[in-house]
């Protein structure tokens, strides 16, 4: 994604940022010309309107310029182990409504894919959102082959490698459909609002564990579409423990969701979910307490590297064990202690600024970008 593209451009207009086509070039640095052109374009193809008068800095007053609610909105959909939260995006990328629903990703591909596609459709139906549906972005938890539109290495789904998603999703919907990672969408949910030219590290610590990566404000997915997946890097706490991907010793053995989940039940807690288990620390269980901050220091060793390599400006947290103080605290400390002074002096860590709502705002992005470059080719710009 262009990280001074379409949808970029409608968001700072949408929240007040910029006004006019001056406001928007002094915004995100660029020539007057270019961004003239790109607003022209989002403009012919009805995105964008452009009437009245600014005030004069100067020169001619400037037209001011506002976006078109009632051009459509797009669905995001993020595809959870045991759940599914499906939303509605304006075209500036803003959250409209929210909806959970329960859903078991181990079911064979396109049995789930036709449930999915049940429980969104109904969603659908009873929303009531600006203008016609535009087209749906959809987060799943494994890499993807965005291009193709398939599941590439499924660790956690069975049955679904090589899975033509994207085709199959688009037999149930008449939509365009956009498909890509969990984490990927984390990371572009978060990089849409900020400065331009940030590089970010936003890593899902949910179930498993996936990052995503913004470099200078545009998603690496790398050749393959695997950047970021550190949830199977080899680390000497996972010892030679077997890991669903097929490997031993991998990060996620000891440090996700799902390895907590099976530690907390073998020593005869009753929990079942990782947010049980992010919860029950909050909660100040000193056992459980304990587990989450090693996930978390074990999770940091990793990302120190990670650091250390690319230099971000923020590393921010996301999924389910992000909503522990100690988790986060852990990471925090692991960063601080193993990366260089110089790569952590003004680096943020944090949690993501859009909680759980984060991978629907990617995933609306992911579809909003597609939209609009459809919508400004037919305008012919």
């Amino acid at each position: 994604m262009d990280p001074a593209g379409p949808l970029r451009l409608l968001w700072l207009v949408a929240h007040g940022h910029a006004t006019s086509r001056m406001d928007l070039a002094r915004a995100l640095g660029l020539p007057q010309s270019t961004v003239s052109v790109r607003t022209q374009a989002l403009i012919s193809a009805g995105v964008l309107s452009e009437s009245g008068e600014g005030r004069s800095a100067g020169g001619r007053r400037p037209k001011l310029l506002s976006v078109n609610a009632e051009f459509g909105h797009v669905w995001a959909v993020d595809v959870g182990s045991r759940h599914v939260r499906i939303g509605a995006l304006d075209i500036a990328g803003n959250l409209l409504q929210v909806h959970e629903r329960p859903l078991d990703i181990s079911q064979e591909p396109r049995e789930l894919v036709a449930g999915f596609a049940s429980v969104v459709r109904e969603v659908m139906a009873e929303a009531d959102c600006p203008g016609r549906a535009l087209g749906i972005g959809v987060a799943f938890p494994g890499p993807v082959d965005v291009v193709a539109g398939r599941i590439t290495l499924a660790s956690r789904m069975p049955g679904w490698r090589g899975f033509a998603v994207r085709e199959a999703l688009a037999e149930h919907f008449d939509l365009p459909v956009a498909v890509d990672n969990d984490a990927n969408m984390l990371a572009l949910g978060e990089s849409v609002s900020g400065p331009p030219d940030r590089t970010l590290l936003v890593v899902k610590a949910g179930t498993g564990i996936g990052s995503g990566i913004v470099l200078n404000g545009e998603l690496y997915r790398g050749r393959a579409g695997v950047a970021g997946d550190i949830s199977h890097v080899r680390v000497p706490a996972a010892e030679d423990r077997p890991c669903a991907c097929g490997n031993r010793g991998c990060l996620e053995v000891v440090a996700s969701g799902a390895a907590l989940v099976g530690q907390l039940r073998a020593r005869g807690m009753k929990l079942e979910t990782t947010a049980q288990v992010a919860a029950t620390a909050e909660d100040g269980h000193p056992e459980v307490t304990t587990a989450v901050r090693r996930a978390g220091l074990r999770l940091g060793e990793v990302l120190a590297t990670v650091v250390n390599f690319s230099n971000p400006d923020e590393v921010l947290l996301g999924g389910a064990l992000s909503g522990s103080e100690a988790f986060v605290a852990a990471v925090r400390g692991a960063l601080y202690e193993r990366c260089l002074p110089l790569a952590t002096r003004e680096l943020r860590i944090d949690r993501v600024r859009f909680g759980a709502d984060a991978g629907l705002c990617g995933a609306g992005a992911l579809a909003l970008d597609a939209v609009f470059e459809q919508a400004i080719k037919r305008s012919g710009r």
